[in-house]
């Protein structure tokens, strides 16, 4: 997988990895051609006090010495360029990805993972490619331009590399090979952490009221504790690497001292080259260190790339149309035809054979028991599921068929959880329609009677909204989704017990004032509350997932035994109250 994305999102800076290679072969060249220069400062200059060779000889070093700094810098420059690039696509690649996903797949994955995937998996594959275009491709050109130099300084210490390179390798390689299980455990412990925290953050009221704390903070420091364990064994066997790429080069210097003494001693060495030699050992070694090192990053980065490369290779269940409808004649009309949906691998399916039909200046309501999948036959008009069987047409064209921005343009959305982002009340309207103007913000508010704590709050329009709405009530929430749904003017408004929040008195005048304002479309209306739906001109009653009555409110008390005891149990409660 790693290598799969890798050659994906790294082709459009192959040119400029071409160029960081070339730059790294120069400033590797010029860094090794030092120790050999300076071996023969010390056997031609030194050791025979010839001042004028060490002076050419040092300007010549000095020259050598700012090309290899000039390239070095520019490698620097232009691979930290390459894998900053390389993170930018891949987290684009992956928001875009996860903005196609219908509910299904978002419910798949879970929002804590899919924000992992993106934020901290994404940072593990960037960090190995940031080093390995600074360092691990320098090391295997230091590895072969180091050995030739060395083996030209002295044939008969080269046996020294042959020991000290494998060992290097399989020493450094067997402690790589025991991290892989260690990285690929702890990114799904830092999964479950995120999970945690989201779950602790969201639902901090229900701890509190329920006096939970001490039980929720043993859930984290339970979780706390294995992202730990787990961080530690994987962090001691990197930390091992390094005293044991030191040893292993300190065992080679000495042992090219030992045997190079004696070569001088029998006159079949000089001590510069005995100097280059150690120089070219230390650099290869530590190359073969630095190679080690990054690779000992793979298996993370392996670990996160094939977490990324999975949400990348998962389509959507919902899949845009291959011809595309742009145009349609009927305008405000809405058609389920036979329609079923359920869950891969349920037993039971959550909507079977649902069949009716509104259009436009008609209010269709849908009331039933908690589970009846209301939410879910109102999530199949806008495409957050697609129907498993039948079809569901809007303006007379199966939403199979239509762009999904012309689907999405004639639907005005309400949800049964109400979100607001983080900016003004005017910014937030302006999801609804980016053009809208004070006068029709004004108006949408009015009619959802938003409008009178709007202007209370400092601002006005510009008043703050906090991140979902949590320096709002939930009342307001519900009244600031349905004004910026209403600002679009659709031509089908779907509200999914969007007035569950709302008093009887403010639910009865939003009722009213949504009559003549939404008189050209057709409008759904999911609610618990019967008081809600009961001038509804068509009502559905839904239980377990099948369709059991359908008439006004008048009829369906006289004729489905299931609706009249919806209205009686809501009577007996406010008789109750």
């Amino acid at each position: 997988m790693l290598v799969r994305l890798l050659r994906t999102q790294l082709r459009p800076y192959r040119k400029t990895l071409y160029l960081v290679l070339g730059l790294q072969i120069v400033q590797t060249t010029a860094a090794l051609t030092l120790p050999t220069l300076n071996a023969r400062i010390i056997d031609h200059g030194v050791i025979t006090g010839n001042v004028g060779y060490i002076r050419a000889m040092g300007a010549v070093m000095l020259g050598f010495s700012l090309i290899q700094i000039s390239f070095a810098v520019a490698a620097v420059y232009f691979g930290a360029k390459v894998a900053m690039g390389f993170g930018r696509d891949v987290r684009s690649a992956l928001f875009h990805q996860v903005t196609e996903f219908s509910a299904r797949e978002v419910g798949a994955f879970g929002a804590p993972s899919l924000i992992t995937r993106i934020t901290n998996d994404v940072q593990q594959v960037q960090l190995l490619v940031v080093m390995t275009a600074t360092m691990a491709i320098g090391a295997p050109i230091t590895v072969i331009i180091g050995v030739v130099m060395a083996v030209r300084e002295d044939v008969g210490l080269s046996r020294i590399l042959l020991v000290s390179m494998p060992g290097a390798a399989i020493i450094l390689g067997s402690i790589v090979s025991r991290m892989v299980p260690s990285f690929r455990v702890m990114q799904e412990r830092i999964d479950q952490i995120n999970r945690l925290l989201r779950e602790q953050i969201t639902g901090i009221r229900v701890v509190r009221a329920f006096v939970r704390e001490p039980q929720e903070a043993r859930r984290f420091e339970a979780a706390n504790e294995d992202l730990t364990a787990v961080s530690l064994r994987g962090g001691r066997l990197m930390a091992s690497m390094f005293p044991t790429s030191n040893l292993i080069i300190n065992l080679s210097s000495v042992a090219v001292l030992w045997m190079g003494a004696n070569r001088i001693a029998a006159g079949n060495l000089h001590v510069g080259a005995l100097v280059a030699y150690l120089s070219y050992l230390v650099q290869i070694l530590m190359s073969v260190m630095m190679a080690t090192f990054v690779i000992s990053m793979i298996p993370r980065a392996a670990v996160s790339a094939g977490r990324i490369q999975e949400v990348l290779d998962t389509d959507s269940s919902v899949v845009p149309p291959v011809e595309p409808v742009d145009h349609v004649i009927t305008h405000g009309a809405l058609e389920f035809r036979d329609v079923g949906f359920h869950y891969p691998g349920a037993e039971h399916a959550v909507l079977s054979d649902i069949t009716f039909a509104t259009g436009a200046g008609q209010t269709t309501a849908i009331i039933g028991s908690t589970g009846s999948g209301k939410t879910t036959l109102v999530n199949l008009i806008p495409r957050l599921f697609d129907a498993t069987s039948g079809s569901v047409l809007v303006d007379g064209v199966n939403v199979r068929d239509l762009n999904p921005d012309l689907l999405w343009s004639s639907i005005g959305f309400v949800p049964q959880k109400p979100y607001l982002f983080s900016g003004t009340v005017a910014s937030n309207l302006e999801y609804g329609k980016p053009d809208a103007t004070e006068a029709e913000m004004w108006e949408a508010l009015e009619v959802a009677q938003a409008a009178d704590f709007v202007r209370a709050m400092p601002g006005g329009l510009q008043a703050r909204i906090e991140q979902g709405g949590t320096n709002v009530s939930g009342g307001q929430r519900q009244r600031l989704s349905i004004a910026r749904a209403l600002i679009r003017r659709p031509e089908v408004y779907v509200f999914d017990d969007s007035f569950s929040a709302l008093d009887l008195t403010t639910d009865a005048r939003l009722r009213a004032a949504l009559g003549p304002y939404t008189a050209d479309a057709a409008v759904i209306i999911v609610a618990q509350r019967v008081s809600t739906i009961s001038t509804a001109d068509d009502i559905l009653v839904l239980e377990d997932g099948q369709l059991v009555g359908r008439g006004t409110h008048d009829q369906l008390i006289a004729e489905c035994p299931t609706y009249a005891e919806i209205v009686q149990s809501q009577i007996g409660e406010r008789s109750a109250a």
